[in-house]
């Protein structure tokens, strides 16, 4: 975000969108300001460093913040029992950050290939002082963590095939890919490779945005 004349208008406007959308999901307001300053850090490198096609932190509040945090209700068992969460292709941090900042008590590890996409995850790791994050820079079937995780997740990264072709190894015996989709990818259900279900697709609400959103939920058969 530029240093401008109406700076402060525009950061006033970002953060009663933002509180708005996060009353909406039901989740504290409060969560705003880390979640600002991690939209404030993504903006300033995006500029070098082209880590999402989304410029605008206006477009940024409801297609990466709140979008994300429309999974929380999915992850936040986990953080009873200190569940693990694998965010693997996480590019610059989605959803892994924004769920980590607002689930301290789930351990998020965010896995990316890409040099220059990894070095801004683990500066806003260090920014913002995320104890409950860590980078593995590597690539996704390279990681040699097996069965480490209770869940895996992934944002616009592949099809459910791949995704578990690539990180499906990742998971506990009795793990979950939580798949985040526009539409109900219905032919990549009936392309599942063997061994591996359809535990139940949820429709999500993100504020702010118009398009279909689910959230595909798949297991060991």
């Amino acid at each position: 975000m530029e240093d401008r004349p109406d700076r402060p208008a525009q950061d006033a406007a970002l953060r009663a969108e933002l509180a708005a959308g996060l009353r909406v999901l039901a989740l504290d307001e409060t969560l705003a300001t880390p979640l600002l300053a991690y939209l404030a850090l993504l903006a300033r490198w995006n500029r070098a460093y082209n880590l999402t096609a989304v410029r605008e932190p206006q477009a940024m509040v409801a297609r990466h913040l709140l979008d994300s945090l429309a999974m929380q209700a999915a992850v936040a068992p986990l953080a009873a029992r200190i569940g693990t969460l694998a965010d693997i292709g996480s590019g610059a941090g989605l959803p892994g950050i924004p769920l980590a900042i607002a689930v301290p008590g789930l351990s998020v590890t965010l896995v990316e290939s890409n040099g220059k996409k990894a070095r801004f995850l683990r500066e806003a790791v260090r920014t913002l002082r995320l104890g409950n994050a860590s980078v593995v820079e590597a690539r996704i079937e390279a990681v040699d963590r097996a069965g480490e995780f209770d869940a895996i997740t992934a944002r616009a990264l592949a099809t459910l095939p791949r995704i578990l072709e690539l990180g499906g190894h990742l998971l506990a015996p009795a793990g979950h890919l939580l798949a985040m989709k526009g539409v109900v990818p219905d032919e990549e259900i009936a392309a599942l490779p063997p061994g591996w279900r359809v535990e139940r697709v949820e429709q999500l609400a993100v504020p702010g945005l118009d398009g279909e959103r689910h959230l595909v939920v798949v297991a060991r058969a």
